[in-house]
């Protein structure tokens, strides 16, 4: 099954209403995270769509999670994911300390915990997890490996977007402006899909976006697709970016059910992504930003 994961980035109010509307209309994924993850000054204003957002997306077909803040630092924000509860969603845990009041019920574990072996698992298991998407350093055979050890626990892959590296208590974004986090001005709006960040020598190395860090390319794991299948892997999760996420879901399913070839389904995907460069190196046990599979593109896509 195909998976969207929560938008991490700061879109208007208009645009993220119009995204999700197209998603519950036309995009083949069976299972949609909303909430805001990164920041949570922006949860008021991302909130107050949430009940419609939601109750359009389940017209269109598609199950609703809420996905929790990265870092829950008060108890207003742990008392937001007991009303999540209370709603009648299934959650997603992106923060450890969530995980007490989610024991005992149904709930998911998202990609910001650090769930690197099977004794892990196991415990949140035990918890109440039914699904678990590891952390993007967790790579292919290592899902594998956790998909073995639960048989019960859907495991989920993150297979498209960029990866989140980290989540820190201080605003990078904001002070990139000039800015403190107390008095960020939500600078973090400007950039629809993160800001790039270059290294002294002027080389592209990461993107910010509010308090995350995030990788500069995108996970674009098309060709992986039958690999995670074998090993166990049920969900695949696409990440929201500044592209047509509905074009983009399109080919990710068109590949799972084997009607689009490897090499079509990567050219579909570098032409639908422009200029933003893919990485695969967590997946495949190298540094994260490698990508090795541009020998699969034809060279007119590559420039």
């Amino acid at each position: 099954m195909l998976t969207l994961g929560p938008l991490m980035l700061n879109w208007e109010a208009a645009r993220r209403r119009d995204f999700y509307a197209r998603i519950a209309d036309e995009a083949p994924v069976g299972c949609v995270h909303l909430g805001e993850v990164v920041c949570s000054k922006r949860a008021p204003f991302t909130d107050r769509d949430l009940p419609a957002i939601a109750e359009r997306l389940r017209a269109g077909g598609k199950e609703v999670v809420i996905s929790t803040m990265a870092l829950v630092t008060s108890k207003a924000e742990m008392r937001a994911v007991e009303e999540m509860l209370e709603a009648g969603f299934l959650v997603e845990a992106n923060d450890v300390s969530c995980v007490h009041v989610l024991a005992g019920r149904p709930h998911a574990i998202g990609p910001l915990v650090n769930v690197f072996n099977e004794g892990t698992l196991a415990y949140l298991a035990r918890m109440g997890a039914i699904r678990v998407a590891p952390p993007p350093e967790v790579g292919i055979d290592g899902l594998g490996v956790f998909a073995r050890a639960e048989p019960g626990v859907e495991i989920e892959a993150t297979v498209f977007g960029r990866l989140t590296l980290s989540v820190a208590a201080r605003c990078y974004h904001a002070r990139a402006y000039g800015l403190h986090r107390d008095n960020c001005q939500f600078v973090c709006a400007r950039e629809a899909d993160g800001m790039p960040v270059e290294t002294l020598d002027g080389e592209a190395f990461v993107v910010v976006n509010g308090t995350q860090t995030m990788s500069h390319g995108y996970a674009a794991a098309i060709a992986d697709l039958p690999r995670l299948r074998e090993g166990g892997v049920r969900r695949f999760r696409l990440m929201p970016q500044d592209v047509d996420m509905v074009r983009i879901a399109r080919l990710f399913d068109d590949a799972l059910g084997g009607r689009t070839g490897t090499d079509e389904a990567m050219a579909q995907l570098r032409a639908a992504c422009g200029e933003v460069p893919f990485v695969e190196g967590y997946a495949h046990g190298r540094p994260g930003r490698e990508w090795r599979g541009q020998d699969r593109l034809p060279d007119r896509l590559l420039h």
